[in-house]
């Protein structure tokens, strides 16, 4: 019954809404492994964080059977295993044998071999309380090197000037999460719990910071330019239809690339023939478009 054992009333009410969001962020990647699902195939996506947020809902759990009063991180990290677990177990079922085996090693390295050295050295090099007390920081330091990923992403979004690699809605619902949870830690007075939340809370207003600043940023593209010779060469020919068709008499016609924006029209009159300057895709080439 000591899982039971809540020091404050409001801490229950953070630690269920804590329990809530972090079942939503738990299962934001469920349209990813459905479309692998589809597709029969990972397209290139990483196994790495769901093995590593495997690792973290093991150790939250360890922790928690250590002290008391920690039903509500039993039952959040008991979820997060079990989806964490599916989504590996989709990964595996669909990903190339290179990613197969890399994954693999992962798990046998994170999962089994670092997680069975914190069982062992807990269990037997650390006594009484102080088992708590180690767990709780390798808990934590383990926790801030995960909140710590999202500073590659600012670093990207800042330097393209755009937020399509950092979603809105996972930003936010994390940022929720690190805010119930640091509230349930400080009402417990668990230091450990409520440490970690702080950078997370932290990373968190600050992406969606940047989200405000960037979202209506035009994306940046660099357009490359024609060669001026393959210009003055299309011209060239255009003048070499022109002229056939005036000796041979047949009938004049003209021909417009309706592409509004795809396209950039180099005029003719009295052809057949007209030449059109693709520029889509950031990739210009000469095309021909004929009647």
């Amino acid at each position: 019954m000591a899982f039971f054992t809540i020091h404050h009333p409001l801490a229950f009410i953070f630690g269920l809404l804590g329990n809530i969001i972090s079942f939503m962020v738990f299962l934001a990647p469920l349209p990813t492994f459905y479309r692998v699902y589809k597709k029969k195939s990972t397209e290139g996506f990483q196994s790495v964080p769901y093995v590593v947020a495997l690792f973290s809902s093991m150790l939250w759990i360890f922790y928690a059977f250590n002290k008391t009063g920690s039903l509500l991180l039993i039952s959040v990290n008991s979820f997060g295993c079990f989806i964490e677990t599916i989504y590996i177990a989709v990964y595996f079922t669909y990903a190339p044998k290179a990613a197969r085996i890399f994954t693999a090693k992962l798990l046998l390295l994170l999962n089994m071999g670092v997680f069975c050295l914190v069982l062992l050295f807990t269990q037997f090099l650390v006594k009484g309380a102080n088992r708590v007390h180690v767990l709780g920081w390798i808990c934590v330091a383990f926790s801030v090197a995960v909140f710590a990923a999202p500073l590659s992403i600012i670093r990207l979004v800042i330097k393209t000037k755009s937020v399509e690699f950092m979603p809105f809605s996972l930003s936010f619902f994390l940022t929720l999460s690190a805010i119930a949870w640091f509230c349930y830690g400080f009402l417990q007075k668990d230091l450990y719990i409520a440490l970690p939340n702080v950078l997370g809370v932290t990373f968190g207003v600050l992406q969606m910071v940047l989200y405000a600043i960037y979202k209506y940023k035009k994306k940046f593209v660099r357009e490359e330019k024609l060669p001026q010779n393959m210009i003055e060469v299309a011209k060239q020919d255009k003048v070499a239809n022109c002229e056939d068709d005036q000796v041979s008499g047949e009938p004049e016609h003209e021909k417009k690339c309706k592409d509004e924006e795809s396209y950039q029209h180099l005029p003719v009159q009295n052809c057949r023939t007209e030449r059109c300057i693709d520029v889509m895709n950031q990739a210009p080439v000469l095309s021909v478009c004929e009647v």
